[in-house]
């Protein structure tokens, strides 16, 4: 996980923490401040999944590249190492 991932869910959970305390504070109704605590929650576990969703998918393609330049690289190899055996 990059910087810019970490101050984005450091952010969102001071966000959340934030919005509950908001919420727990207010002149509402118990029931009105548990619902929205509640989709408050909901949200902010949607936008958490969301962005480990990018992560993975940017992972994953770093790992793509990785591994397609090692196996060129290898293959290269190979064959410098099969012309130096028929030039020996």
């Amino acid at each position: 996980m990059n910087d810019n991932s970490k101050v984005l869910i450091g952010l969102l959970a001071g966000l959340a923490a934030g919005a509950a305390l908001g919420l727990l504070f207010a002149p509402e109704k118990g029931s009105e401040t548990r619902d929205k605590l509640s989709q408050s929650l909901k949200d902010l576990g949607d936008t958490i999944r969301d962005k480990a969703a990018d992560e993975i998918n940017q992972l994953a393609s770093l790992k793509d590249k990785v591994v397609g330049t090692v196996k060129e690289k290898l293959r290269k190899e190979e064959e410098e190492f099969e012309d130096d055996l028929e030039h020996a």
